[in-house]
């Protein structure tokens, strides 16, 4: 589990901390949204986005994670 949880939180902070806005990565953050809303509301509800919590909240509960959250945070960090 380490491994996932390190894996995870590593895509989750490289997302966070782009700043570039391009058709590429907006699209990734697009799928992001799509496959990892429902675990926010799910996994860390009441936690407000911004300044690393969600990123915290994922890390925390990363065992939890949905398969499809999972893979797209693997296929995000696979195209930096």
């Amino acid at each position: 589990m380490p491994l996932i949880r390190t894996a995870v939180f590593a895509a989750l902070a490289g997302l966070v901390l782009t700043t570039a806005a391009a058709p590429v990565q907006a699209q990734n953050r697009g799928a992001m949204r799509q496959a990892c809303g429902p675990d926010v509301a799910r996994l860390c509800p009441g936690v407000k986005p911004g300044g690393g919590r969600i990123v915290a909240c994922f890390k925390e509960k990363a065992a939890e994670l949905s398969p499809g959250c999972r893979t797209a945070l693997q296929q995000a960090q696979a195209q930096r």
